[in-house]
């Protein structure tokens, strides 16, 4: 049966054998992904300075606390993006499901970027910047799905951990170009120029940038094994995964719960905790965390080959039981210190990437091509938006209440749960995704 190779103006049979993804593919999926980090990370970064212009002139923390609210409602979308832009994948294609991920990134930025303020168009503008990060966190849930299918499809036999590692290389440099993209700016226009309008740069620059990402998308190929599944497409692939594969999903939850509340704790949290907790100050934490972001982006490539030689579980299993064990003594080393932040977010993330580098693929691999998408993301954004969203807020409602020595056991726990859920899930370095 012929079938497109997924090249854009070709309609050539595809006879199943692999073919090599080209530097412009990968550089297509990778700065994509870069791209969705950066422009979804921004919104959190520059809050402070565009809040008091999207609400009522009044109390600046209350303008913030609406602006937070309204960034955790982004998060809320991101398991419906899981379900619908992960279905979406599954039935139209990878390639298709990049593409309108990075058009709901690009187009929730841009929104930002030129909405008007409250004293122009009323509510008009909070409503706004609702329906920019609605369309932002449905993007986000359904980007991960997409492209950790997509990752693991086109990588060359044997080498599916080490083009795993790209996820999370890709997400966190997004990441810290928009933490450092806001250091230079505030050092440009000072905290005036950025508060009366420095904060529209990186969402302007995050739309133009990803619709540059978005032409490239459209270029991508489509993975050999989704075009070799065509005729085994499900109409329904939430169904699909709910009916036939429940025990892949529950395996998705118990792989990522641990793993999200460590995230979301190490990379956004522990740097303004010791500020607040410890008093380092706020240059010192922001390069720290530049520095334990950097030291484990560098082994991530690393950790994926090495999973391509030993297998997902042993450095799955290393990750929740390295935390299971080193949590609650890290957290004892926090002080005044910026050296002690320093050793412990490095320790943390280079712990955490151990996770980091195959969890996108290893996850990949538990489900067959035609609901791969959406059996991934469903539960995976799922589970993100209720452990990982909250996390820095049980630390912080256990820290004013005197009880923030029990928030590293509470990680220890979900640590535990994720390691049950590695040591008795099947070894699945070597499962033929074209089967």
């Amino acid at each position: 049966m012929s079938r497109s190779n997924g090249s854009v103006g070709l309609n050539v049979p595809y006879d199943g054998r692999y073919r090599p993804l080209s530097r412009r593919g990968l550089a297509a999926a990778s700065i994509g992904h870069a791209m969705e980090w950066f422009d979804w990370n921004s919104y959190v970064i520059f809050s402070v300075f565009f809040a008091p212009h999207f609400f009522p002139a009044g109390n600046s923390d209350t303008a913030q606390l609406k602006t937070l609210m309204i960034f955790a409602i982004g998060f809320l979308f991101r398991p419906l993006g899981g379900i619908v832009l992960g279905g979406f994948a599954d039935r139209h294609g990878r390639r298709s499901g990049l593409t309108l991920s990075m058009w709901l990134m690009a187009g929730g930025s841009m929104l930002i970027a030129i909405c008007p303020t409250y004293d122009q168009i009323g509510l008009l503008a909070p409503m706004t910047l609702l329906v920019a990060r609605m369309a932002q966190g449905l993007s986000t849930g359904g980007e991960m799905a997409a492209s950790a299918a997509y990752l693991a499809e086109v990588a060359p036999p044997g080498r599916r951990g080490f083009y795993s590692s790209f996820s999370y290389v890709t997400g966190t440099l997004g990441s810290l170009a928009a933490t450092l993209l806001g250091q230079s700016i505030l050092i440009w226009l000072g905290e005036t120029g950025m508060s009366d309008w420095g904060w529209r740069i990186p969402f302007a620059l995050g739309s133009v940038i990803g619709l540059c990402a978005l032409y490239l998308r459209r270029t991508l190929e489509e993975s050999g094994p989704y075009l070799m599944g065509q005729d085994l497409r499900v109409r329904r692939p939430t169904w699909e995964v709910l009916r036939r594969h429940p025990a892949s999903g529950l395996r998705v939850i118990g792989f990522t719960v641990g793993a999200t509340t460590v995230y979301y704790t190490f990379l956004a949290y522990l740097p303004g905790y010791a500020q607040h907790t410890y008093g380092v100050s706020a240059r010192s934490a922001l390069w720290a965390s530049i520095v334990a972001q950097t030291a484990m982006v560098v082994t991530l490539p690393l950790l994926g080959i090495l999973s391509d030689r030993i297998g997902r579980k042993p450095l799955l299993s290393v990750f929740a039981g390295g935390y299971l064990v080193l949590i609650v003594p890290l957290f004892s080393l926090l002080s005044s210190s910026v050296w002690s932040l320093l050793a412990v977010m490095t320790t943390g993330l280079l712990l955490f990437g151990c996770y980091a580098a195959i969890a996108p693929t290893a996850m990949a691999e538990l489900f067959p091509t035609q609901v791969r998408s959406v059996g991934l993301g469903m539960p995976y954004s799922l589970v993100v938006a209720i452990f990982g969203g909250t996390a820095p807020y049980v630390v912080q409602g256990l820290t004013e209440r005197g009880h923030a020595h029990w928030f590293p056991w509470y990680v220890a726990a979900l640590c535990l749960v994720s390691l049950l859920v590695y040591v008795t899930t099947p070894e699945t370095k070597d499962v033929d995704l074209d089967r």
